[in-house]
């Protein structure tokens, strides 16, 4: 608009120079008058120029924009790239794993162990031999014979405490010593200390006791705490009880001592020699390394139990009495228990300084 106004002033301005350039008096100097007219024609021109211009500007607003050339693409910046890799496939899922036992079962024993084992010397208690009823049927004994003991001391004091005692305290060095104290005055007393002594030096223990509900607080509590079990109520069967609820569960079938050497032992065929007693129902305390073997109730892992593992595996503790089970079943679990702490008994040795 502005380039407008001025071309319009400046034509106005040429019409005047010319005017006054024709209408100039004759008389007047000739040079001036050619002057006037040499600046008419310039400003003329230069209006013309100024025309030209103005057209091109406007012709350039009307044309559409030129279309935007393409520019060569930046190069990429160069980079390292990462190493490749082989993603491993995913495990096949399975129900999540039971949690470990606090004593894992030990393992069968070697050559060398069993070896070692046919010579052990072992200490036996078995107090049925007054009792007429069981007196031929001394399962401990049976066990111990059948294993087939050679080169070793195999002490039978039977059912003579004082035998016993004199055994507990003499010089010998015994690998295991075997308790059957199914009579109801039972085992008591200064034993108890003798047992802890000789269980505190090393030796493999299996102790089958079934009158807790009167010693458990006297001095069999400090074999009791070193284990990690307690008494927890006196097992009582009624005289006309339905025999099948006094089965007992493994609860861990697969367990050493219930699958070496004999597989399979079973213990849900109750086969009663007393009534009234069925036996003590003991309880995990905490204070030792007890893991419970046998019990009334599967779900039950740390109470109502009667059968239990502990002190580094070189004991086994049963509250239940054996002959009220199958002989078939109990002779080969007396094998097995005597096995399971002789193996753990030299495993413990071999671990002693020397």
């Amino acid at each position: 608009m502005k380039n407008k106004t001025f071309i319009l002033v400046f034509s106005l301005a040429i019409i005047l120079v010319v005017s006054l350039s024709c209408g100039a008096p004759a008389s007047d100097d000739g040079n001036a008058q050619l002057k006037l007219t040499q600046s008419a024609l310039a400003l003329q021109a230069t209006g013309l120029a100024l025309q030209v211009q103005q057209a091109t500007l406007d012709a350039a607003k009307a044309a559409p924009p030129p279309a935007a050339q393409p520019t060569a693409p930046a190069a990429l910046p160069t980079y390292t790239p990462f190493p490749t890799y082989t993603q491993p496939a995913p495990a096949a899922t399975s129900a999540p794993a039971a949690p470990a036992a606090t004593n894992p079962p030990a393992a069968a024993p070697t050559q060398d162990l069993k070896a070692r084992i046919k010579k052990a010397n072992v200490l036996i208690f078995e107090d049925i031999y007054g009792y007429p009823p069981l007196a031929g049927n001394p399962r401990v004994s049976m066990a111990v014979d059948r294993m087939g003991f050679k080169g070793g001391t195999v002490i039978n004091t039977k059912d003579a405490y004082g035998n016993f005692k004199s055994e507990l305290n003499s010089s010998a060095k015994w690998d295991a010593i075997v308790i059957s104290a199914e009579s109801r005055s039972g085992m008591r007393g200064e034993f108890w200390d003798y047992i802890y002594d000789q269980v505190d030096r090393g030796v493999g223990l299996v102790a089958e006791v079934y009158n807790l509900e009167s010693i458990a607080n006297g001095r069999i509590s400090n074999l009791l705490g070193r284990c990690g079990i307690g008494f927890q109520q006196d097992w009582q069967r009624a005289a006309n009880a339905d025999i099948n609820n006094y089965s007992l569960v493994l609860l861990d079938p697969e367990h050493t001592v219930f699958s070496f050497p004999n597989p399979k032992i079973s213990l849900v065929t109750p086969n009663s020699y007393w009534v009234g007693d069925a036996g003590d129902l003991i309880r995990v305390t905490g204070g030792g390394d007890a893991e419970l073997l046998a019990g009334l109730y599967s779900t039950h892992k740390s109470d109502s139990g009667v059968m239990a593992s502990c002190i580094e595996e070189r004991m086994i503790f049963m509250t239940f009495s054996t002959h009220d089970y199958r002989q078939d079943q109990t002779v080969p679990l007396w094998q097995n228990a005597i096995t399971y702490v002789l193996t753990n008994h030299f495993k413990y040795i071999d671990q002693q300084p020397k």
